[in-house]
């Protein structure tokens, strides 16, 4: 069974975690970054995963 595990993704102008998310480690080994709307920021900003 593949493993999955939780992520944070932190907004890149304010770098706020907004969002928590799930990845397959084995097959996707880059960080994920996502266009997500920010509620600090008011608007879409790109989300990059972060370390816990």
């Amino acid at each position: 069974m593949p493993q999955k595990s939780l992520i944070k993704l932190a907004c890149t102008s304010c770098k706020r975690i907004n969002y928590w998310s799930r990845k397959n480690k084995k097959l996707v080994e880059r960080k994920i970054e996502l266009l997500k709307f920010c509620k600090w920021c008011k608007k879409k900003t790109k989300h990059k995963e972060i370390k816990k």
